[in-house]
């Protein structure tokens, strides 16, 4: 959907310099931009190239508000956020709060007489929504879902196909869950019997609570608490192929990626960063602001503290004393 170069600046707080009655239809790379799209340059070394390139407007930093440009500029102090509003933007068309979305459910879908679906709401085909099943306003149901027994489902949310949702688990709002995901699965919980050496389930009858605005990749896995709940809180981006196991907490407005493994009851604050692979032990606990390096391996009940330290290996450790400790082993190495 094309959109005014002035609606744009208004929606993501940018200062437009030029013609804002110019419209542009997409977002872009520098390389592959059209006329029609708009694309952004973060690192005034870029702009040059951004200049050359076909796009029809650029978003760019207050670098660039002084150089002559043929084309109009939106002028923000984060340039690359500014371009991801836009995108989102003309993707979308009107805001869906409008609730002009139409409701649509199609014929191969099975809905329980008792679930209740809001207005807007599109369940696509093969989708099975089950009794007292709560779908809010505007959200869809991809093709192959499964929706459980008294699960809610908030306004405005984006469930792609095959995922399935186990019953008494609540999502909020624009909440996001990509193909194959697994929401509220049995943790991995077992008992052993020292006499028989055999193992039996222990109790998995808690729930999972996913807050707003959450994402989650495709094909992870959450599972749901054992006696009490696992929670997602808001904001939080979670990558593909992800476990999270029975009782954890994720605070709000973190970041984990992909092929990374939570054990169960682990606390993981707000505003933490892991990267890939990262394995966390039972019981560990990441405070506020800390980041994981990729393969990093954090110890069963160890507590991580340090808003903005990044920790590396395994175990975890200060990045920098971790890469003293490489700089010792590689010059050992030399020795022999």
């Amino acid at each position: 959907m094309k959109r005014s170069l002035q609606q744009i600046a208004e929606a993501t707080g940018a200062r437009l310099i030029g013609d804002g009655h110019v419209e542009v239809r997409g977002v872009a790379s520098i390389e592959s931009a059209s006329p029609d799209d708009l694309v952004f340059v973060e690192d005034e070394k870029h702009l040059p190239a951004a200049l050359q390139s076909k796009a029809g407007a650029l978003i760019a930093g207050e670098f660039a508000a002084s150089l002559p440009c043929s084309r109009p500029l939106l002028i923000s102090d984060h340039p690359k956020l500014a371009f991801t509003r836009a995108a989102r933007l003309l993707r979308e068309g009107a805001p869906l709060e409008t609730g002009e979305r139409q409701s649509s459910i199609h014929a191969t879908a099975v809905i329980h007489p008792s679930a209740v679906l809001g207005p807007g709401v599109c369940v696509e085909e093969r989708a099975v929504i089950s009794e007292r099943a709560r779908i809010g306003d505007r959200t869809r149901i991809g093709a192959g879902c499964a929706v459980g027994a008294g699960v809610t489902i908030g306004r405005d949310c984006e469930i792609y196909p095959n995922v399935t949702i186990y019953p008494g688990s609540t999502l909020g709002d624009r909440v996001i869950a990509h193909a194959g995901a697994v929401l509220g699965s049995d943790g991995f919980g077992y008992v052993r019997d020292g006499k028989t050496g055999r193992y039996e389930k222990f109790p998995q009858v808690g729930r999972l609570l996913i807050e707003d605005d959450v994402e989650i990749g495709a094909n992870a896995t959450v599972d749901r608490g054992a006696l009490d709940e696992t929670r997602i809180q808001r904001g939080t981006k979670i990558d593909n192929l992800v476990h999270i196991g029975h009782n954890c907490r994720i605070g709000e407005n973190v970041v984990i990626a992909a092929q990374t493994g939570l054990s169960g009851s682990v606390v993981i604050e707000n505003g933490a960063v892991l990267g890939g692979q990262v394995g966390i032990g039972e019981g560990a606990r990441l405070g506020e602001g800390v980041m994981l390096g990729g393969q990093a391996g954090v110890l069963p009940k160890k507590v991580m503290r340090g808003k903005g330290v990044a920790f590396w290996g395994t175990p975890a450790q200060p990045l920098r004393q971790y890469l003293k400790q490489l700089a010792t082993l590689a010059r050992l190495a030399k020795k022999d």
